[in-house]
């Protein structure tokens, strides 16, 4: 009985038991690993103290900028809004205004001034939705800014 009870104690299974290959290397890997070991042995020596002294207070100032630009309330609801589809088509089209702007005023003659060339200027339909477009944001701005004062924020 003594026998049966040895027998009946759990055994491992060894076809559940996944052989262990042994780890090889070839020609090739040991090639590129020497190769790999090559590379950063020369990064390291070809930066000077003075590098990394350079790349450390950069990295320093870009956490630092990234992290009064992360608590600062304005910064974030700006993203949020400037994430919006109508934001992109509004910096999109601004992005393509100044650069046609910078052509055109670079190539157009001095303005003659005077009170004639105000009122040329004020008849051109882009000009009119230029005035309207600033009116717009001003109105937009002046209220928005009087309800956070009004509600502290």
């Amino acid at each position: 009985m003594a026998n049966e009870t040895s027998q009946a104690s759990p055994t491992r299974n060894e076809a559940e038991e996944t052989p262990q290959a042994p780890l090889t290397l070839n020609e090739e890997a040991v090639n590129d690993l020497v190769e790999m070991i090559n590379l950063l042995a020369s990064a390291r020596d070809a930066m000077s103290d003075e590098m990394v002294t350079r790349l450390a207070r950069t990295a320093s100032e870009g956490m630092t900028l990234l992290d009064r630009l992360i608590r600062n309330e304005g910064v974030m609801r700006l993203l949020q809004v400037l994430d919006r589809p109508e934001s992109q088509y509004l910096l999109v089209s601004l992005a393509d205004t100044l650069g046609q702007m910078s052509r055109d005023l670079a190539t157009a003659p001095p303005a003659k001034g005077g009170f004639a060339e105000l009122l040329r200027l004020a008849r051109e339909p882009g000009t009119q939705e230029g005035l309207r477009a600033l009116s717009l944001l001003g109105k937009y701005w002046n209220d928005s800014l009087r309800d956070l004062h009004r509600h502290g924020g």
